[in-house]
């Protein structure tokens, strides 16, 4: 069920709120009214955030959160409550990443994008659910990825934790029929490539420039996505055409989608400058990230990028459709 009141006059709380993705979906929410939690690990940054959901007609509370410790996210969702009253919403939005061959990235970090990724999203959901539940109903968003459906190369840890995601939410959302909490919605958000400044922050282990494999959306389809799930829940929702696309290629002839976005993301996701070794954001947060976007301005080299994608996502699709045909042919 949606939320049991408006917008207007809701409680949300959204971790991973000091850039990207998190702040994008505050503004949103802000521009309708609602009172936004901000949650992230660098209160300066997010101190930015909720002066300008303030100037956009939102209420904000700043709550610096680090959502790998569950007492730190328990005192979140406590916070919340006692500022506004209840809690309506919670997004767990949360993320970073490293990027590199598997047996190269090293261990610590790989269980650090566990840790903040996936048990991120565990202690947010557990804090979350008494109080949707004592609010009488309310909506929770797990932002996961298009990468929890399909899967990219020298991305290991990310894809594992985003297909985890997926995957506690769907239990998650069985145990709350069968225990009659119905009144409580729980939602996964499967976003395409996004111009957030994650690919900036992620930890690098490739020695080349990173770069969102194109066609790359603007943050706010997102955050309209997420705001529309408030709204109105569903199980899942894309955000990007290109999602969908991908889900549906990868459903029909998975090993060959498994190959073709292998072939084509290994070729887009980094670009011409080179870039040493870094850990990026994984332990230590950006100051200075309050932006939505990651990559204003190079407009030129993300279309060149965009049209790529267009002929190998049309040669995957023809392939898909050869591949259906002949299993149909085998089948008779």
């Amino acid at each position: 069920m949606p939320l049991t009141r408006s917008l207007d006059d809701a409680t949300i709380v959204i971790t991973g709120a000091s850039s990207g993705i998190g702040a994008a979906t505050a503004y949103a929410l802000a521009r309708r009214g609602a009172d936004v939690v901000l949650a992230a690990r660098t209160e300066e940054a997010l101190r930015r955030v909720a002066d300008r959901c303030r100037e956009l007609g939102g209420r904000a509370l700043v709550v610096p959160t680090d959502v790998t410790d569950p007492e730190a996210v328990e005192r979140l969702a406590a916070r919340a409550a006692a500022e506004f009253g209840r809690i309506d919403g919670w997004v767990n939005n949360a993320a970073v990443g490293t990027v590199g061959l598997f047996d190269e990235i090293p261990v610590s970090e790989f269980r650090r994008v566990v840790e903040v990724n996936l048990l991120g999203t565990v202690y947010g959901s557990k804090a979350a659910l008494p109080w949707l539940d004592a609010a009488g109903g309310g909506v929770l968003v797990n932002n996961a990825s298009v990468l929890a459906e399909v899967a990219m190369p020298y991305q290991s840890a990310y894809n594992a934790t985003k297909h985890a995601i997926r995957g506690l939410a769907d239990t998650v959302r069985q145990e709350l029929r069968v225990t009659g909490r119905g009144h409580i919605s729980l939602c996964t958000v499967l976003p395409a490539s996004i111009d957030t400044p994650f690919f900036r922050h992620a930890a690098n282990h490739t020695g080349r420039e990173l770069t969102p494999p194109p066609p790359v959306y603007p943050p706010d389809l997102v955050a309209e996505t997420i705001v529309r799930l408030l709204r109105r829940p569903r199980r899942e929702a894309y955000a990007g055409g290109a999602a969908r696309l991908l889900g549906l290629q990868w459903r029909l002839a998975p090993a060959l989608a498994e190959r073709a976005l292998g072939w084509y993301t290994a070729r887009t996701q980094f670009g011409p400058g080179v870039r040493l070794d870094a850990a990026g954001n994984v332990f230590h947060a950006d100051a200075a990230a309050e932006r939505t976007d990651g990559w204003q301005g190079r407009r030129g080299q993300l279309l060149r990028l965009t049209a790529a994608f267009g002929l190998a996502a049309a040669g995957t699709a023809v392939g898909t459709m050869a591949a259906m045909s002949r299993r149909s042919r085998t089948d008779r």
